[in-house]
């Protein structure tokens, strides 16, 4: 699948190499949907209806969308646009200053939304799990370093929302964090 600014996220013709979980086609599904809603202006419930009748499970212009664990999309669809005032000023901090999230494209911005909203608001999701989940999604729209960057952001925010889960924020002084502790030699130094 690709994605530019201003284009529908497409997906490749060619089929699938293995088939995909229930979760994972709902974690595409949301970031198509958050996608379809920003450049159209529909609101959750239009967005909700559309999916589950014509995009969810089926074949649009030769491309098979996959099935989903109904539940679960749209829990993250309506979570992440709910929690939209939460999540966006999180993902702000997670990203490189002078990167604010309003200046990242459409389809980059839906994934990172959609992992913030789980590791935020969905603990019984592991914090790894999730994270390898959008950086498999970013993949499948991006050849490049985008997949990186989800990467490195959406484990930046676990650090800080799940610290007893995956360690501190890096820097932080805090158990688990890359900086040594105060009084601590660090490692390899006597």
């Amino acid at each position: 699948m690709t994605g530019t600014p201003d284009t529908k996220p497409e997906t490749s013709a060619e089929p699938a190499a293995k088939a995909i979980s229930l979760r994972t086609g709902a974690r595409l599904a949301v970031v198509q949907a958050l996608y379809e809603m920003d450049v159209s202006g529909k609101g959750v419930l239009d967005a909700l209806a559309e999916f589950e009748a014509f995009w969810i499970g089926q074949e649009v212009d030769g491309i098979e969308h996959p099935q989903v664990e109904t539940a679960f999309f749209r829990d993250l669809l309506r979570g992440t646009v709910e929690e939209q005032r939460a999540i966006d000023p999180k993902l702000d901090q997670a990203l490189a200053q002078g990167w604010p999230l309003r200046r990242i494209e459409i389809v980059l911005r839906a994934i990172l939304r959609a992992g913030a909203y789980e590791l935020m608001f969905r603990k019984d999701v592991p914090a790894a799990a999730a994270i390898s989940e959008y950086v498999d999604v970013a993949h499948s729209f991006y050849p490049g370093d985008e997949p990186g960057l989800v990467n490195a952001v959406l484990d930046r925010l676990a650090r800080e929302v799940r610290p007893g889960e995956v360690g501190a924020p890096k820097g932080s002084n805090k158990p688990g964090s890359s900086k040594p502790l105060p009084n601590k030699p660090a490692p390899g130094k006597a």
